[in-house]
């Protein structure tokens, strides 16, 4: 069965590996652009329960994932008792990426909870979550406070914000009010680690996300975009670091981020059952050694600002 630890000070136990949600709500992904592509609802309620059948108990969604959340209800309406469900609030800024006022966001974040609630079939949430939040959006009482009073009013069991920088995580580390912060970090980007001491002192869980880099760090990240190039080369690198305890660059990658005790649990993108599969192999409590460690964080990618999907996105280099 599958190891859990704990959710910072929270007194969560969360298994350590968590089902993103992402994928069977909206076409997400390398190679994955309509509907079509998608898992059927069905399958995807069938794989969430196979998944808490063989010891996954953390479950991430959020209210912009699709139909992520009313999928998670339908599977999860008897078995509530047996899950940590994490999703999170809309996002604040308009289309000319302002943030509204104080008054507005408290009526986002209101509004958001009671949608997540009605479509995820309870009447809690065991871990709230900012999405995208960034410094101006940490900056506002308004948030903070909102997020507060959920907690306090019982509708959520804890809170936490999703960031991409570290400068965004420090500050949410630092505030004394976010009980997690979710993060990218893997292989190829480690610059969170920087702050893993911190958290651990600060009594705040980390939760990772972006661990295979979009599907980049396993069979996919071969036959990119010329402008990859050199992305696809120092790839290659991480295969000269697999052996007989770990056979492939998707268990590579989640074993990694599992080797840091701060991390409380892995966030792996779930649309087929082979990637659950993949994802209980590697978490199977023998993670890297102190020089297999080192060896790897040698291996970080030089140039980790390049290492921006969204912009390559834009730029078509992921079709």
């Amino acid at each position: 069965m599958m190891q859990r630890r704990f959710l910072g000070n929270t007194g969560i136990a969360v298994s350590e590996i968590a089902f993103g949600g992402v994928e069977i709500g909206l076409p997400y992904g390398i190679g994955v652009k309509w509907e079509e592509d998608m898992l059927p609802e069905q399958d995807a309620v069938q794989l969430l329960l196979t998944a808490l059948d063989c010891g996954l108990n953390f479950f991430d969604t959020a209210r912009m994932y699709g139909v992520s959340e009313n999928i998670m209800g339908r599977a999860f309406a008897g078995r509530r008792d047996e899950i940590v469900l994490c999703t999170k609030c809309r996002h604040f800024r308009d289309n000319n990426g302002n943030l509204p006022g104080d008054g507005t966001l408290r009526k986002i974040i209101r509004q958001s909870i009671e949608e997540s609630l009605r479509a995820l079939q309870t009447d809690y949430i065991d871990l709230y979550m900012l999405h995208q939040g960034d410094m101006e959006i940490l900056d506002r009482d308004a948030v903070a406070g909102e997020m507060q009073k959920l907690k306090a009013e019982g509708l959520v069991r804890s809170i936490g914000v999703s960031v991409y920088s570290v400068d965004e995580s420090e500050k949410a580390i630092r505030s004394g009010v976010w009980n997690t912060v979710q993060l990218p970090f893997n292989l190829m980007d480690q610059r969170q680690q920087s702050l893993f001491s911190l958290a651990e002192e600060k009594g705040v869980g980390i939760v990772v996300r972006s661990v295979l880099l979009k599907g980049l760090l396993s069979n996919r990240g071969t036959g990119l975009h010329p402008m990859l190039a050199p992305v696809e080369k120092h790839i290659q690198q991480y295969r000269g670091l697999l052996n007989d305890k770990f056979t492939s660059l998707p268990e590579l990658a989640v074993k990694f981020a599992l080797s840091f005790p701060q991390v409380s649990s892995v966030l792996v993108g779930m649309d087929k059952f082979e990637y659950l599969k993949q994802s209980l192999a590697a978490a199977d409590g023998y993670y890297l050694s102190k020089a297999q460690l080192e060896q790897a964080q040698a291996l970080q990618y030089p140039d980790p600002a390049f290492l921006n999907l969204p912009y390559w996105d834009k730029m078509g280099w992921l079709r």
